[in-house]
């Protein structure tokens, strides 16, 4: 008989590193207190492996092109963030915080499956009993819906193996009989994710699984859990807020960079089609500091409205505080604005916000931070009308940005009559010029003389 061995390791909870000893800092991600202790049971294996077992590689031309036909799970929002629909035997992690939605809407989706395609939802946080009550205020018909209240996961697997598709509900409640750690611990959530990534492979099974997410608002467990990922989408809001965002963060089937919105209701969750109002004010113009930004996320286009705030600041050095807009990223257009127009900031405390908590991290939003950055500062506002798009560069001159088309058809929809956007794009949005007014600007102190000073001349 094979004898068992027992090591121990220390590992990062967050990156999944392991260091040689216990460590108040983890030397890979820079985080402290992270580094916690596993013991790991290695049995060596008793049947050799035959070279004649291993896969055989084939030429490329040898291999059959498979038509992937895509599912839909009944919401329009989710279909679009997948990027058209679930890929059959596809890994789909949904992470977010507690109470956010992922329970709910993955029992939405369950119940829209079953009713072409064998599903079963193995609970490993709630009972049968409480997942029922969730589907009674979901009014979801359970005729077809098989429900396992399981956290064993090799049990879940092996029931799972008949069904279509499997919603693990959630990773960190779930653990594997041969490994002495506990659920949730880094070591069972690594080999849980891997164990379900081959299951779904070669059982042709699509997996959805429910991670949380640390205080960070990252997925709980080692990086690795991404990377084995087909697809990463993430919940984002707050509790207590009606609407949710679902953000693809990684996608092998589609865009990365999609937005779905969500409203939660009593009767569940429902994706929002119409933005506007989401993400801008009814009443911006009226003071300064204010912009939209039509922004794109992925394959759509979404207004976004910018808000700042200037304070005369009462330390020795000011505050910079941006929420939903990259910190270095506005530091950096700060700086851009006091050397190349002439403003300074230096003692005013700035505060940026993007409407509707979303996160803006494409640099099309330069030009209209700027500007709401220069509004606020001059105390002269915006039209309500008016928005703008444009990357700005360390010299002030502004950049082009891809999809400028897109960007200026969205605002003609919604009612915009003016857009100031780089003069580099203006070729594209020339058949729009009887439509809406296009403003075309080579450096932000252009930009801001002809907002706020009607100075057509300025360079």
């Amino acid at each position: 008989m094979a004898k068992v061995k027992q090591t121990t390791k220390y590992v990062c909870s967050e990156c999944g590193t392991i260091s040689p000893g216990w460590m108040g800092r983890c030397p890979a991600c820079g985080k402290f207190g992270t580094i916690v202790e596993e013991i790991e049971t290695v049995s060596p294996s008793q049947v050799a492996v035959k070279k004649s077992d291993y896969p055989r590689p084939v030429k490329l031309s040898d291999i059959s092109r498979e038509k992937i036909v895509r599912k839909k799970t009944g919401i329009d929002e989710l279909d679009q963030v997948l990027g058209g629909g679930i890929v059959p035997s596809s890994l789909v992690l949904v992470g977010g915080d507690p109470g956010i939605g992922k329970s709910t809407l993955m029992t939405q989706v369950a119940g829209v499956l079953s009713k072409t395609q064998k599903v079963l939802y193995a609970s490993a946080e709630e009972s049968s009993a409480q997942v029922k009550l969730r589907c009674d205020r979901l009014k979801i018909d359970g005729d077809d819906l098989m429900l396992m209240n399981e956290t064993c996961l090799n049990n879940i697997i092996e029931e799972a193996s008949d069904y279509d598709v499997l919603i693990v509900d959630s990773i960190q409640a779930v653990y594997l009989e041969e490994m002495n750690s506990s659920a949730g611990s880094v070591g069972q959530i690594k080999e849980c994710a891997s164990r379900l990534m081959r299951f779904a492979k070669s059982n042709k099974t699509t997996v959805f699984i429910v991670g949380h997410v640390t205080k960070e608002g990252a997925i709980a467990g080692p990086k690795v859990l991404e990377h084995i990922m087909d697809t990463v989408l993430y919940f984002e809001g707050q509790p207590q807020d009606n609407y949710k965002l679902l953000r693809a963060v990684k996608n092998r089937f589609g865009s990365a960079q999609e937005v779905g919105v969500f409203e939660m209701r009593e009767d569940g969750i429902f994706g929002v089609k119409d933005y506007n109002g989401i993400f801008i004010s009814e009443d911006r113009g009226t003071e300064a500091g204010s912009v939209v930004i039509p922004s794109v996320s992925g394959n759509r286009c979404m207004p976004v409205e910018i808000q700042t705030l200037l304070s005369k600041t009462v330390f020795g050095m000011p505050r910079r505080m941006p929420l939903g807009v990259d910190y270095n990223r506005t530091a950096f257009l700060l700086a851009v604005l006091e050397k190349r127009a002439y403003m300074p900031f230096y003692s005013y405390d700035v505060y940026v916000t993007a409407m509707g908590g979303i996160k803006l991290t494409e640099p099309a939003s330069d030009l209209g931070v700027a500007l709401a950055l220069a509004s606020s500062y001059k105390n002269l506002s915006i039209e309500k009308t008016t928005c703008a798009f444009g990357e700005i560069g360390l010299t002030g001159e502004i950049r082009p940005v891809m999809q400028a088309e897109k960007r200026v058809a969205e605002s003609i929809r919604l009612g915009f009559k003016k857009v100031i956007l780089p003069a580099r794009n203006l070729s594209q949005v020339e058949k729009y010029k009887g439509k809406i007014e296009i403003v075309p600007v080579k450096h932000v102190y252009q930009a801001i003389k002809l907002i706020f000073d009607g100075d057509k001349s300025a360079e």
